[in-house]
């Protein structure tokens, strides 16, 4: 599976350890976003890179991460199609490919360490979508965005 991940300044650290951690079980990794932790960078280009990626089927799924995960979560779901879950625990990242069919994960590196980012790494990648009932609910979704996407 090949997975986009890009991150701000503020998530520059937290992104390396995640790509090794994906790297290590055998994921296709594009990496983008910042070169650094101390070079400013903004989470709305990481963002649109993570959701571009995504809608362009470069990546299968993507990861996005900044310093608290709001922004990035906002810019990416800024894009048609894109169902970005920002999620601070392991529930919540099960429970946004179980029900949500989430195709990006978004977290906060001054939020969450380095454990629970990689438990719910890994949740993300483990988790298939439900279907059923929350198939309504996503087929929802995607009719707000024909809607409001104008």
């Amino acid at each position: 599976m090949k997975v986009s991940i890009a991150s701000d300044h503020a998530g520059y650290d937290m992104r390396q350890l995640v790509i090794k951690h994906l790297t290590d079980k055998g994921f296709e990794v594009i990496d983008g976003g910042a070169v650094s932790a101390t070079e400013r960078f903004s989470y709305v280009e990481a963002g649109n890179k993570v959701a571009t990626d995504v809608l362009t089927g470069k990546a299968d799924r993507g990861i996005a991460i900044c310093g608290t995960g709001i922004g990035i979560s906002m810019v990416c779901n800024k894009h048609k199609g894109i169902r970005a879950a920002l999620c601070n625990n392991e529930y919540m990242a099960r429970m946004c490919r179980q029900h949500n069919d989430a195709n990006v994960l978004a977290f906060g590196a001054r939020v969450v360490g380095p454990e629970i980012a990689f438990a719910m790494v890994d949740c993300f990648f483990e988790e298939e979508f439900a279907g059923g009932r929350h198939a309504e609910r996503v087929g929802q979704m995607k009719q707000t965005e024909e809607e409001n996407f104008k």
